[in-house]
């Protein structure tokens, strides 16, 4: 519900707003580098979603955390959700942002989940195999790390999944040796 009421439009206006002035790639950063901020400061999101805390104070923050290295656009845009008491979305609506982006760009995501840190060129494999895969112009991965796994990956894009992970062969061994009991 909260998707298809505000996050989309909001995520629209800003992608039409984006394209009419030439600044898709430029906003895009901009939007990434906002979910960097909320997701490394928990006070932050606490901050802007709090209705206790008035609208200048939040702008005042935002601008003294940001400085110059948003884009006028942007910044006019998070000024906007605070006005309209739409602030509490900006995690979402950026979400929304990017995937309007990769569909510009024909960019597919990837989350790969593996039980260690992957180099460049294991990335670089994994981008191959989902862009043999899914036949996308470009491949973003977002990366996790869960040691439970043991070794290997899994790879999920969209609703497909490909579970290459030493936990997830044991387990299909583990069904095919009691199926065969």
């Amino acid at each position: 519900m909260v998707s298809g009421e505000i996050l989309e439009p909001y995520a629209d206006a800003l992608m039409s707003l984006a394209q009419s002035s030439d600044k898709v790639e430029r906003i895009g950063e901009d939007v990434a580098a906002l979910l960097n901020l909320l997701k490394e400061s928990p006070e932050l999101d606490e901050f802007l979603s709090s209705p206790i805390v008035k609208a200048e104070d939040k702008k005042a923050v935002l601008q003294r955390i940001s400085g110059d290295q948003f884009d006028p656009y942007t910044k006019n845009f998070v000024n906007i959700l605070i006005d309209r008491r739409r602030i509490i979305f900006l995690e979402g609506i950026c979400k929304q942002y990017q995937t309007l982006l990769r569909q510009l760009k024909q960019t597919v995501l990837a989350e790969v989940t593996s039980a260690v840190e992957l180099s460049e060129s294991q990335q670089q494999s994994v981008r191959e195999k989902v862009t043999a895969m899914t036949g996308a112009q470009q491949v973003e991965l977002d990366t996790k790390i869960d040691p439970e796994l043991i070794g290997g990956v899994i790879i999920t894009v969209g609703s497909q999944v490909i579970d290459a992970s030493l936990r997830g062969q044991l387990r299909r061994i583990g069904l095919r040796l009691s199926s065969s009991t």
